[in-house]
């Protein structure tokens, strides 16, 4: 109900295109506005029945997520720290804008208090949503999501979390080193969380930031891939965890200036942007002219979650020459439009569904449950810039795939060696 008085509010202002159907049915409309118009209406239908029941400690009450046909048989409620701490990842830039009186200002106004009440009943053993954080290993993977969330909004969502509300957090963050990651993409995980604890002056584990950022570069295959362990995998790992997590782990080593065993963080972090851009040039040249791109690989469920980097670039203002804002935001929204045009996305009650362009369970991994779906909130990342930013206001360009099929000249693709 609120949503729609928000989406109605907008029309109403000029400020979202006509939204009479849903997100998933909708017509696009022509421009910025109308791309942040769309990208917004998903943000608003992925968070919404999440964060409010969760806000009351009702979460759990009102979300029974889904779960896998081939479901490995590890305990199910590893399902609501994924739905909360993925989601709050990609939305957080979004709501560390400043409030303004705009609809979409009353809307960030709106989440950002159920974020914060939705932190406080996260680690309250009292409540009747406290996460699964003591048991399985799984929740080593989605804490590394909801510290994420912290580091890309400090000031709106860790600021102001009441004292008892932050020793929690910290405990249980700590109390994660229970779980020994595997030497795959779950190093960063751990990476993540103490780079968080390093980040707000709380006890951190330099030798776990230490293994990861010297593992993951020492998996570098070149061209802008990583390996997720010794062996290659060709599948979108790149996108959900090693590229973006190594950037943000970095960040925090240069912004805090911490120095351990003579890793170079400043040139690190040089080294890594770079790849990530060049990572970025592929992601961008897989997808094709109507929007589709190829779901390849373990966890392609987690749908435009692959398009992460990109968001993360534009957010930091980090994309390179070949890549123009306005040809960005166009590719990645038809990206959007192509999967989310399929109203079984979400289910009745308004909770992603496993599928990749629509309900396909039998798509989902041994691991994969309606929660982890939330990753697809990683590919929001740029509605960090606010709507007056150049990524919003740039025209809309073809991206490569559209103009080599229209037979217009495009731009050759080399090797690149960083």
């Amino acid at each position: 109900m609120e949503r729609r008085r928000f989406l109605a509010s907008a029309l109403a202002t000029g400020t979202l295109a006509a939204t009479a159907p849903a997100v998933a049915q909708r017509a696009p409309a022509a421009g910025g506005a109308g791309d942040r118009a769309y990208m917004l209406d998903i943000l608003a239908r992925m968070a919404e029945p999440v964060l409010g029941p969760m806000s009351e400690g009702k979460l759990q009450t009102a979300f029974a997520p889904e779960l896998s046909p081939s479901w490995d048989g590890r305990n199910p409620k590893v399902a609501y720290l994924e739905c909360f701490g993925r989601l709050i990842s990609g939305i957080a830039p979004w709501l560390a804008l400043p409030d303004d009186e705009t609809p979409e200002g009353r809307l960030r106004a709106k989440l950002r208090r159920q974020a914060l009440a939705s932190y406080v009943h996260s680690v309250d053993p009292a409540s009747p949503d406290y996460l699964l954080w003591r048991a399985e290993g799984q929740p080593l993977v989605d804490s590394a999501y909801f510290t994420n969330a912290l580091l890309r909004a400090p000031k709106q969502l860790w600021e102001p979390l009441d004292a008892t509300t932050k020793k929690r957090v910290v405990a249980e963050i700590q109390g994660l080193r229970r779980v020994p990651p595997p030497y795959t993409n779950w190093l960063l995980f751990a990476a993540m969380n103490e780079a968080f604890l390093l980040s707000i002056g709380a006890q951190w584990d330099p030798i776990r930031i230490d293994l990861a950022v010297r593992k993951i570069n020492e998996w570098y295959v070149g061209d802008g891939w990583y390996a997720d362990g010794p062996r290659f995998h060709f599948d979108h790992y790149n996108s959900y965890v090693i590229q973006p997590m190594l950037i943000e782990i970095l960040e925090v080593l240069v912004a805090t200036g911490a120095k351990f065993n003579k890793l170079n963080a400043p040139e690190l972090l040089e080294q890594a942007t770079k790849r990530m851009q060049r990572f970025g040039e592929h992601l961008e040249r897989l997808i094709g002219p109507d929007g589709s791109y190829a779901p390849i690989g373990r966890s392609l469920t987690y749908r435009t979650a692959v398009f992460q980097p990109l968001g993360l670039l534009a957010w930091r203002k980090k994309l390179p020459a070949s890549l123009p804002e306005g040809q960005v935001r166009a590719a990645t929204l038809a990206a959007q439009r192509a999967i989310f045009r399929n109203p079984s996305n979400f289910n009745a009650k308004g909770y992603l569904t496993i599928g990749f362009a629509g309900h396909q369970p039998s798509l989902g991994d041994i691991y994969s449950n309606a929660g982890s779906m939330y990753i697809a909130a990683e590919s929001l990342i740029a509605l960090g810039l606010p709507a007056t930013d150049s990524y919003w206001t740039a025209p809309a360009q073809s991206w490569t795939t559209r103009k080599a099929f229209a037979g217009e000249h495009f731009p050759k693709d080399y090797y690149v060696d960083y």
